[in-house]
């Protein structure tokens, strides 16, 4: 499975006339936040409750708390149903602002348009995510088969009948959440006027958000782009704050990519304060022993420009000229695919992280010769040692 595929594939296909979602305009849901309580948002958990119950615990969330989820809260991940009946539940209980993700309006494009909905849309998604698409998670659950064309009526009854819950929620869930000093949505808005008029899909699917130039008087806080796509020469997945624009990236590219993780953007108790943030990710804590100096110059290899010229192969790591810049790097053997006759690699850095003995790294992989970590959401490779005893990560 290459997830790195998804997001230029997906958004190619899904995104053009033949396939795009029926028009409709957004729908906005105004409010203004109690005094007093903390307001946490998290956006991108693509099926991974995991995850979810991590950030969660290591945000140190409480009921009391205010919990925006800014889209996506399903597919590409193990088990959406499992995620979508946990904060289902969790809504039902505390205060959950849910917005509609371009991932989470695909069921529902699908049980309105089938059997208008395109085949070829259906046999690229299912040959890339699998298991991880929740309409093949629910057609196991409810015991359809869902291999072709002919398998697709039956499911979009099913899904009517045996998830009506869940469809309900997915459809009741609007795109832009609006305070006087916020303004949530999963992709993207041109400007913070006449949000009811703008077009539903473009607000979920907004690809490239923070090339667009756009600034705002309140704080727009968005998803859908992994930050690390936003980083040209030094890997992150820690949220992207921008002041002088007024915009949060907050999407760590949770279930997509080996060293993604869940961000949780803690807002500041008043208008102007500073902004903190959790993550969760799953990996295994290690203790640098010795000290390492940053590299000069690094290269962070994105989605949609990974295409190499492999100079040499080896087991561990491949020596790689990359095409776009003519840089040579070594990239993890197995990030490396072919595809149409060209060798792709997944999200890959020769970035040395700056390291102090006695600091705490996340080791994604360990290598013979060397481990890349990450540090405060910063991907790089380490060369010292690392302790052998390892903490799980909190």
């Amino acid at each position: 499975m290459e997830p790195f595929l998804f997001c230029a594939l997906c958004g190619t296909m899904w995104g053009k006339s033949e396939v795009e979602p029926m028009a409709r305009k957004a729908r906005v849901v105004r409010t203004d936040f109690p005094s007093g309580r903390r307001v946490l948002a998290i956006s991108d958990i693509h099926g991974n409750p995991a995850f979810f119950r991590g950030v969660l615990e290591a945000a140190r969330y409480t009921p009391e708390d205010i919990l925006v989820l800014v889209g996506d809260l399903i597919e590409k991940g193990p088990d959406s149903l499992g995620l979508l009946r946990m904060v289902m539940e969790l809504a039902q209980r505390n205060t959950v602002y849910c917005l509609r993700g371009n991932c989470d309006d695909l069921v529902c494009e699908f049980v309105q348009k089938e059997p208008s909905a395109p085949d070829a849309f259906y046999r690229h998604y299912l040959g890339v995510w699998g298991e991880r698409c929740t309409l093949v998670q629910m057609a196991r659950e409810a015991g359809c088969p869902f291999q072709g064309p002919e398998d697709r009526p039956a499911l979009a009854r099913a899904i009517r009948e045996r998830f009506a819950p869940e469809l309900a929620f997915l459809e009741s869930m609007p795109e832009i959440l609006l305070t006087p000093d916020y303004l949530f949505v999963h992709g993207g808005v041109p400007d913070e006027d006449h949000l009811e008029g703008l077009d539903a899909w473009r607000c979920m699917k907004n690809d490239n958000f923070l090339a667009q130039g756009r600034s705002f008087r309140r704080w727009c806080v968005v998803g859908h782009w992994p930050v690390t796509l936003y980083h040209p020469h030094v890997a992150s997945v820690a949220p992207l704050l921008l002041p002088e624009r007024h915009i949060a990236s907050i999407d760590g590219g949770c279930s997509l990519i080996m060293d993604g993780q869940l961000n949780a953007l803690e807002l500041p108790a008043a208008p102007g304060g500073p902004f903190s943030w959790y993550a969760y990710d799953g990996l295994p804590t290690a203790v640098a022993l010795d000290g390492q100096a940053s590299s000069a110059d690094p290269i962070n290899i994105r989605w949609g420009g990974g295409v190499v010229e492999v100079l040499a192969w080896g087991e561990e790591l491949s020596r790689c000229r990359h095409l776009e810049t003519g840089r040579e790097l070594e990239v993890l053997t197995d990030y490396l695919s072919v595809r149409n006759g060209e060798v792709w690699c997944q999200v890959s850095t020769d970035y040395r992280l700056p390291v102090a003995p006695g600091e705490e790294l996340r080791v994604v992989r360990r290598l013979s010769d060397r481990a890349l970590v990450k540090k405060n959401g910063v991907i790089g490779w380490y060369f010292g040692r690392l302790d052998e005893k390892r903490k799980e990560n909190p």
